[in-house]
């Protein structure tokens, strides 16, 4: 089995897991009610997605 020869230095590895950071979820603002939602998901304010109602909602009844 193959075995490092040398320690890898921490700054080494942290320069490897540079690109290890989570990305912040992009938010976009519902065209219909105005919320900040996810792009090309089902607004959870008013129910709707794509300039149609998918999900009845309490709030647009």
């Amino acid at each position: 089995m193959a075995t490092p020869k040398k320690k890898t230095s921490k700054s080494r590895r942290d320069m490897r897991r540079s690109h290890h950071a989570l990305a912040k979820n992009s938010m976009v603002e519902c065209p219909k009610c105005g919320e900040m939602m996810r792009p090309h998901h089902v607004c959870e304010a008013c129910g709707f997605y794509n300039k149609r109602e998918v999900i009845v909602t309490a709030k647009a009844e």
